[in-house]
């Protein structure tokens, strides 16, 4: 009998609800959520209980049993850093989860909802995979020029381990035993240097670290910055936006929107080929620098994320970085499909459930 899996993605204001059956889903579903369903939760992590609800509703709509389930795999949240892997929620997650040790952000919910709802159905496990904390850098990756100051690994964990893989499978290889370099475009850009399964370097894709992006600064001249905090003209959440939300693409453009972007270029716009043309020579500059993280001996660059369908873009890039590796694309995500292939591999036994140990 085929395992059944139910994944869960929560959002902001949304959570993404999927049933595979092993690795072909058969049922799937964005379920909205209102500013005012959210308004009586002060805290992110309040709004699990509500969101269950949602999920049972809509498996009840569509006539699924719940008890089929063998596992529910929740998006992982902001615990602390661990390596990258599937882990079992237990008690010491959930509480990390729930105190929002490492920040308030919906991916916490996944973990308190594969647990709250795996505990009503018999031998059901409750798992999370690969957040976006995994840590696997190494020592001389996080050393900057300040000692208070160290960098830290917060990237496209699931998509970016995900995609190595199916590209390690394509080649009927292991993951394990390639040198790969994984580049994902999206609203954040990450690049990371994949040595023998593991990420050893990447940049800090949720804090602006990196390429210029939709909606990051990317890397900024530290003594500017530093002019500009204290000019007295911005206030400290101005400036974390301006570098996290509110910059790149939308600090040139007013957009967010790759395909606007796009957009402006084929119509000529200079102010838009000029920033076109400097995300993809970011991009560039952060795939050379991940080059050296591997001395050189890269098996593959691959190309994925949303940005990745834009084979345009994707062919400015790799005519600066081609000579390092062969390059490839695998364009979009499927987070549902990554989650649901993580649980099938915990049941089947080819891989072993990892524990938090914080």
């Amino acid at each position: 009998m085929t395992e059944h899996i139910l994944v869960i993605n929560p959002g902001s204001t949304s959570t993404k609800i999927a049933v595979f059956e092993g690795r072909k889903v058969v049922f799937g579903k964005t379920i909205y959520h209102t500013p005012q369903d959210l308004a009586p939760f002060p805290r992110i992590c309040q709004q699990y209980e509500f969101r269950k609800a949602t999920i049972f509703n809509e498996l009840k709509n569509n006539n699924i049993q719940i008890d089929l389930f063998a596992a529910v795999i929740g998006r992982g949240g902001l615990v602390h850093p661990i390596p990258s892997g599937t882990y079992r929620v237990n008690e010491l997650m959930l509480n990390h989860l729930a105190q929002g040790i490492g920040g308030e952000h919906a991916s916490n919910l996944g973990g308190l909802l594969a647990h709250s709802i795996a505990l009503e159905i018999p031998g059901c496990k409750a798992l999370i995979s690969d957040p976006v904390v995994v840590d696997e850098l190494q020592d001389v990756a996080r050393i900057t020029g300040i000692p208070q100051i160290e960098r830290v690994s917060i990237f496209h964990a699931l998509n970016q381990k995900a995609i190595a893989k199916r590209h390690a499978s394509i080649l009927g290889k292991s993951y394990e035993d390639l040198n790969l370099i994984v580049v994902h475009l999206g609203g954040g850009i990450s690049v990371g240097a994949h040595r023998k399964g593991r990420v050893i370097d990447v940049n800090n894709a949720l804090n602006g670290d990196g390429p210029i992006t939709p909606e990051r600064a990317g890397t900024i001249p530290a003594l500017q910055l530093a002019e500009l905090c204290f000019s007295g003209k911005y206030t400290y959440e101005e400036i974390k936006r301006m570098l996290t939300r509110k910059g790149g693409m939308v600090a040139h453009l007013g957009t967010n929107s790759f395909m606007e972007l796009c957009d402006k270029v084929q119509a000529g716009d200079p102010k838009a080929i000029r920033l076109y043309q400097a995300m993809a020579y970011t991009i560039s500059k952060q795939i050379g620098a991940t080059a050296v993280v591997l001395n050189g001996k890269i098996d593959a660059i691959l190309f994925t994320g949303g940005i990745a369908h834009n084979k345009r873009f994707i062919d400015l890039i790799t005519e600066q970085v081609g000579f390092l590796g062969p390059c490839f694309t695998y364009a979009g995500e499927d987070e549902m499909l990554a989650l649901a292939t993580n649980a099938y591999n915990i049941l089947t036994g080819e891989e072993t459930a990892q524990v938090y140990a914080g």
